[in-house]
């Protein structure tokens, strides 16, 4: 696949009130799995994890790569699925991804490999009354009770119908990303 530019903008919800989102959405139930940041390596195409081939690479991903000194990798977990995903901060809004599905085998060799952060969620896709969709976000577990919901854009400015049970914009806020919620988590566990 070739570098994505990932633009969303990212929200609060009070999910103590009614759930539309949950009406005629369809929903998955995701865990995800945060990588150090310096767990992956690339050499000639090929992308490893401790010392083992994951994938190999295309021009055009490899190109992107090289264009970022840091990136946040997760190993997402959906619908009998792993999808290996690699982001670049770009701007406040927006990121270069890159993300490959993994063979089941090669991604439990990496899980088998350590305990890593994580989050467990249920999302629901939801049609906006603009065309957009959606991605809600209700998690499980240590972070049972947040609700986040995310809209993707083509452009930053690209307009937006704010659903009305949506609250407080998060966009670019660092302590709410999954990565940042994940490692929390993980401090509570060891402290």
């Amino acid at each position: 696949m070739v570098a994505n530019l990932e633009i969303e903008r990212r929200f609060l919800v009070d999910g103590r009130e009614e759930k539309p989102w949950r009406i005629n959405s369809k929903h998955s139930v995701i865990i995800q799995h945060y990588l150090p940041s310096d767990a992956l390596e690339l050499s000639e195409f090929t992308l490893s994890y401790g010392g083992k081939e994951v994938l190999r690479l295309s021009k055009e991903e490899q190109a992107c790569w090289m264009n970022h000194t840091s990136w946040t990798t997760r190993l997402r977990h959906r619908d009998g699925v792993f999808i290996l995903t690699c982001k670049a901060k770009v701007r406040v809004d927006a990121a270069d991804e890159l993300e490959w599905v993994l063979p089941n085998a090669v991604a439990a060799s990496i899980l088998a490999t350590g305990s890593f952060p994580f989050v467990q969620k249920t999302r629901y896709e939801w049609a906006g009354g603009d065309g957009n969709v959606w991605e809600v976000d209700e998690f499980e577990g240590g972070l049972a009770g947040l609700v986040l919901a995310e809209v993707e854009l083509e452009e930053s400015d690209s307009p937006v119908l704010i659903p009305s049970w949506v609250g407080q914009e998060i966009t670019g806020l660092k302590s709410w990303s999954n990565a940042a919620l994940s490692r929390m988590l993980m401090s509570q566990v060891d402290d």
